[in-house]
C-alpha cells in the first residue's frame, strides 16, 4: 500500500528536524558536480548526510508536491547504519536510525 504524501511529508519533516537537532545539517550546498550522483547514495561524492540532505529529502518534497509517484521500496535505514554504525562512529544518530527505519517501512521495506 502506498502511503499518503501527508504521512510521508510528516516523516521527512521528522528526519530533516532531527538532522538538525544533532548538528548533521549542512547551512551550505555542496558544489553543483558534488550533486551528480553516479553512485548509490552519493556515496562517489558526498558523505551519506550530505545524500540525505541534498539528494534524498528534496527528491521526495518534488515527489509530495508534483503527487508524483514513490518508490515501490527503500532502503536508506540499512545504508545509514552501515555509514554510521558499522564503517564509522556518528554519535547520536539512534533517533534518526528510527525515523529512517520508519521511511522505509513506509514503503514496503
Amino acid at each position: 500500500m502506498t502511503p499518503s504524501y501527508d504521512i510521508v511529508d510528516q516523516k521527512i519533516s521528522q528526519i530533516e528536524a532531527e538532522m538538525r537537532r544533532i548538528g548533521m545539517w549542512q547551512a551550505q550546498l555542496p558544489p553543483a558536480e558534488a550533486l551528480v550522483i553516479t553512485q548509490a547514495f552519493g556515496g562517489d561524492k558526498l558523505a551519506f548526510e550530505q545524500w540525505l540532505q541534498f539528494v534524498l529529502i528534496p527528491r521526495v518534497r518534488q515527489i509530495i508536491a508534483e503527487r508524483g509517484k514513490f518508490p515501490a521500496a527503500s532502503q536508506v535505514a540499512q545504508q545509514a547504519f552501515r555509514e554510521w554504525k558499522m564503517w564509522g562512529d556518528a554519535p547520536n544518530v539512534d533517533d534518526l536510525l528510527k525515523l529512517l527505519r520508519e521511511f522505509d517501512a513506509m514503503f514496503g521495506t
